[in-house]
C-alpha cells in the first residue's frame, strides 16, 4: 500500500457510528425503494466521513460484474451503465476476496486500480473500498474517496464495515420488491401480447402491437420481428417499433452470412454484449449509428421448426437474464402460432374467393354459349382475352356479362 506520511486523520468515534448506524436503520427500515435508499446510504456515509466521493456498486444478476448504481456527485449517465468484472480494479479485487482496502494516498498507483475516463474521482488519493456483505456473501462495494491524502483509522474502517453489513440485507430486499414489481409489469405485458395474438385483428397489426409491448417489456431500444423466406433463404423485417427509417430499410439478411441465421437454423436463443464489435453482425455501421449495443434474439418455433426471429437491442451493455431470454421466447413462439393460423386464414380465403371466381366464371360462360352459340372453350376463351385486352380481371368481366344478362332480360 501507499505510504501514509503527512497525511490527514480521519476517525469516526464509537458514539458517532452508533449514532450512524441508527440513522440508516430508521432510514432503511422503512423503505423498499432501491434507488432511494442507496442515494440515503450515500448521503449519509458523504455526511460522516466528509468524503469527496461515495460510489456504491452491486452486483449484477448473474454475479460477474459490478455496476454503479449510486454516487454522491452527479453521474446520471454513468450510473447503471458503468461496470467491473469481480476481479477487476480494486473494487473488483474487494468483491472476489471478501476483503476491504484503505490506501490513504495515491490510490491510483495501486497495481489493482482500474480508472474510467468519465470518473475524475479515480484520481483521488485516498481510497477506503469495502464489501457490502448478506448473509456472508458479497452483494456489492462501497467506495469512500478522498481528494488529498487520508489515514482511514480503525474506528472510521469499522463503521463503514458495519454499514456495509447492515445495508447488505436491506439492499436485497429491496431488490426483490423491484423484481417482483418488474415481473408484475411483464405479466402484465406478456397476457397483452396473449389477447392480441389470439384476436382477429389483422396480421401486421398483431406484429406491430407485439413488437411494441415487448420493447415496453424488457426495456430495450428496439425490438423487430424478421421472417423467414424460404426460398430466398432469407429473413426479412416485418415489424418494428423503431422510428429510424435506415433501421426499418435495412436489406434482408441471408440465413448462411448472418448471427439471426444461426438462430433460425439452431433453433436456439442468441445474446450479444456489443454487436458494434461482434464481426459476424452483418451490420455493425448502423448498429453505431442507432447506438445499438446488445443483442438478444430467440427463434420463432411452429411445430418444431423455425419461421422467424424476434430481436431486441440495448442502448447500454447489457447481460441478458435468463428470465428475460425466456419472457422473449415465449412471445417469439406464441407469434409464430398466430403467423401461422393468419397464413392458414388466408390461404381458405384464398381458396373461397377462387371457388367463388370460378361460379361466375362458368355462369357467364354458359350466358355466352347460349347467346353466341359458343362452345365451352370458346366462351371461356373470349372472358380470358377480354379481361387480358381491357386488364381486368377474369372475375370482373365474368360480372359484367351477367350483369348485361340480367339487364337484357329485366328489359326485354
Amino acid at each position: 500500500m501507499a505510504k501514509e506520511t503527512n497525511n490527514k486523520k480521519l476517525n469516526i468515534n464509537p458514539t458517532e457510528e452508533l449514532k450512524i448506524l441508527r440513522q440508516l436503520t430508521d432510514l432503511t427500515s422503512s423503505q423498499l425503494d432501491l434507488e432511494l435508499i442507496l442515494k440515503e446510504v450515500v448521503k449519509v456515509v458523504t455526511e460522516n466521513t466528509k468524503a469527496d466521493s461515495v460510489f456504491i456498486y452491486l452486483l449484477s444478476e448473474n454475479k460477474t460484474r459490478l455496476i454503479l448504481m449510486a454516487s454522491k456527485t452527479p453521474h446520471k449517465e454513468e450510473l447503471g451503465n458503468i461496470s467491473l468484472a469481480v476481479g477487476e480494479g480494486i473494487t473488483g479485487w474487494v468483491a472476489k476476496e471478501n476483503k476491504l482496502v484503505a490506501i490513504s494516498n495515491s490510490a491510483y498507483q495501486d497495481s489493482r486500480f482500474k480508472g474510467f475516463d468519465v470518473l475524475p474521482e479515480d484520481r483521488y488519493e485516498a481510497f477506503l473500498s469495502v464489501p457490502l456483505i448478506y448473509k456472508g456473501i458479497t452483494i456489492g462495494v462501497i467506495n469512500v474517496q478522498h481528494k488529498e491524502a487520508h489515514s482511514y483509522t480503525k474506528n472510521t474502517i469499522n463503521t463503514i464495515s458495519s454499514i456495509g453489513k447492515l445495508v447488505g440485507g436491506v439492499i436485497e430486499n429491496a431488490r426483490l420488491y423491484k423484481e417482483v414489481k418488474d415481473k408484475a409489469v411483464k405479466f402484465d405485458s406478456l397476457m397483452t401480447v396473449s389477447k392480441t395474438i389470439t384476436s382477429e385483428k389483422y396480421l401486421d397489426e398483431i406484429l406491430n402491437l407485439i413488437v411494441v409491448v415487448t420493447a415496453e417489456m424488457l426495456n430495450s431500444k428496439i425490438c423487430s420481428i424478421m421472417l423467414l423466406d424460404e426460398k430466398r433463404k432469407e429473413l426479412a423485417i416485418k415489424a418494428t417499433q423503431s422510428l429510424s427509417s435506415d433501421y426499418k430499410q435495412k436489406p434482408n439478411i441471408k440465413v448462411d452470412k448472418s448471427l439471426l441465421g444461426e438462430v433460425v437454423v439452431s433453433g436456439k436463443p442468441l445474446t450479444v454484449y456489443d454487436v458494434a464489435q461482434e464481426k459476424k453482425y452483418a451490420y455493425r455501421e448502423l448498429a453505431i449509428k442507432e447506438k445499438l449495443t446488445s443483442m438478444l434474439a430467440v427463434p420463432m418455433i411452429f411445430k418444431g421448426k423455425s419461421t422467424g426471429v424476434i430481436n431486441i437491442y440495448t442502448k447500454e451493455p447489457h447481460e441478458f437474464t435468463d428470465e428475460e431470454i425466456a419472457a422473449l421466447q415465449m412471445v417469439a413462439n406464441q407469434a409464430a402460432v398466430a403467423i401461422e393460423n393468419t397464413k392458414l386464414m388466408e390461404e381458405a380465403l384464398k381458396a373461397k374467393e377462387a371457388l367463388e371466381v370460378r361460379k361466375l366464371v362458368e355462369r357467364a360462360k354458359g350466358i355466352l354459349m347460349t347467346m353466341n352459340g359458343l362452345n365451352e372453350d370458346s366462351a371461356y376463351r373470349l372472358i380470358h382475352k377480354k379481361s387480358m385486352d381491357s386488364c381486368k380481371s377474369m372475375k370482373e368481366i365474368a360480372e359484367s356479362i351477367i350483369l348485361m344478362d340480367e339487364f337484357r332480360k329485366t328489359n326485354f
